[in-house]
């Protein structure tokens, strides 16, 4: 226990003096990209944890006060949660702090870009505050991430349905007829994955001799929703393209699995996980590496041509014919004395993103799993990680059918 402290102790020595000598030449421009870096270094201490701190968190007796010590695996969840809560609400308390900055003027428009080491230092020590906290808050904290990931593929589908939008639209603009095949190439290719994901679904979710009409309705639903997607992108009072639709209908049968792996083992119409880990490697890596993809490109792209995400002073907020959530070219201009200018994107949204991030990530590393109870028994996936999961997918079709058909209920306002 001694040497263990010690050496926990050298290591955050040495890390701090790393990161001392790396955010002093953090820069305007790089302030992004180091917010980033360190959500991927909570990513890192949250899998290196989870595989080696369980021994050491049995010994803490205001978290393991039960009365039967739980299994290796709840110790592993406990200290992944402690450490996605530190990451929530140093990036929470940032986006509260930043509420309203409108211009570079602003005190706290330098609180963004700069004060690296005494940020870093927070977040460490919010990290390392929240191994003392009892186990009840962890829990609440666990519950409401359910909610908060829930939240973020809702985000993710607003960053894919921007990046399908630009794509499509850079192949149209090029007016040539490879470019109108290659769109309708890649299409295909996204509906074949999509009706063969299906397949695959039907064939380890709906168990022969064994009532999986849920199951069945879940996969049906999400069926339709695919040929709804297909429909209301052709129908000729819409500007509307294949490529989005398929893209979205591959994404959403993404989502109806992810619901469907959350059905607990001993469920008698889930063969998929019966015999196996609540989170294999795969799809953990999987689902760690499409977050932090996410995360990058919002960072990139965190501003908006919506009044939504923009603050009102800014150009983007005025309407343009600017695809949603554009590219942040005036940070990529020199950098001018005016300290007048404004903003050229949402503060708050940019550092919300990193809050719901947090939330989706812990349960990635976690399996969506539950706290124990006073019995030390750890509680497995379960429905209410489904129906989250399943909700998300529906929203996801209800928002992308609505961006299509929008602009007809409201033609006079841009999208």
């Amino acid at each position: 226990m001694w040497a263990a402290t010690c050496l926990a102790s050298c290591c955050a020595s040495c890390a701090c003096e790393a990161c001392k000598s790396v955010v002093g030449g953090i820069s305007r421009k790089s302030a992004r990209i180091a917010y980033c870096g360190l959500f991927a270094l909570s990513l890192v201490i949250s899998w290196v944890l989870r595989e080696v701190a369980a021994p050491l968190m049995e010994k803490i007796p205001w978290i393991n006060h039960f009365e039967s010590t739980p299994d290796r695996e709840w110790f592993e969840t406990e200290a992944v949660l402690r450490v996605s809560l530190g990451n929530f609400l140093f990036f929470t308390i940032l986006a509260v702090l930043m509420m309203g900055v409108k211009n570079q003027s602003d005190p706290r428009d330098r609180l963004h870009h700069g004060g690296w080491t005494a940020k870093v230092f927070c977040w460490f020590v919010l990290v390392a505050l929240m191994f003392f906290l009892p186990n009840r808050v962890i829990s609440f904290y666990e519950t409401i991430s359910k909610f908060g990931s829930g939240f973020f593929l809702l985000v993710q589908v607003v960053l894919l349905l921007d990046f399908v939008h630009a794509w499509n639209e850079n192949w149209v603009s090029r007016d040539e007829q490879f470019w109108y095949v290659a769109l309708l190439v890649v299409a295909l290719v996204c509906y074949v994955a999509t009706f063969s994901f299906s397949v695959v679904l039907f064939h380890f979710f709906t168990i022969s001799g064994q009532d999986c009409s849920l199951n069945i309705f879940f996969l049906i639903i999400t069926l339709i929703l695919v040929f709804v997607f297909a429909i209301v992108a052709l129908h000729p009072k819409i500007n509307g393209s294949l490529l989005p639709a398929s893209v979205i209908s591959l994404y959403c049968m993404y989502l109806c699995y992810s619901g469907l792996s959350s059905e607990p083992r001993d469920y008698q119409c889930n063969g998929l996980h019966k015999h196996e880990k609540v989170v294999s490697t795969g799809s953990m890596t999987l689902g760690l590496f499409t977050t932090i993809l996410s995360v990058i490109y919002s960072a990139v792209r965190a501003g908006s041509s919506t009044a939504l995400l923009s603050p009102p002073s800014s150009p983007r907020s005025e309407g343009s014919e600017k695809p949603l959530l554009p590219f942040d070219k005036l940070e990529e201009q020199d950098n001018k004395k005016d300290e007048n200018k404004p903003v050229s994107y949402s503060y708050t949204f940019f550092h919300l993103i990193f809050s719901l991030a947090s939330m989706y990530s812990v349960m990635l590393l976690t399996g969506w799993s539950t706290s124990v109870g006073e019995s030390g028994r750890l509680v497995d996936v379960g429905w209410p990680s489904v129906w989250v999961r399943m909700i998300t997918g529906w929203a996801t079709a209800s928002l992308y059918i609505w961006s299509l058909i929008a602009p007809l209920v409201f033609p006079d306002r841009e999208f």
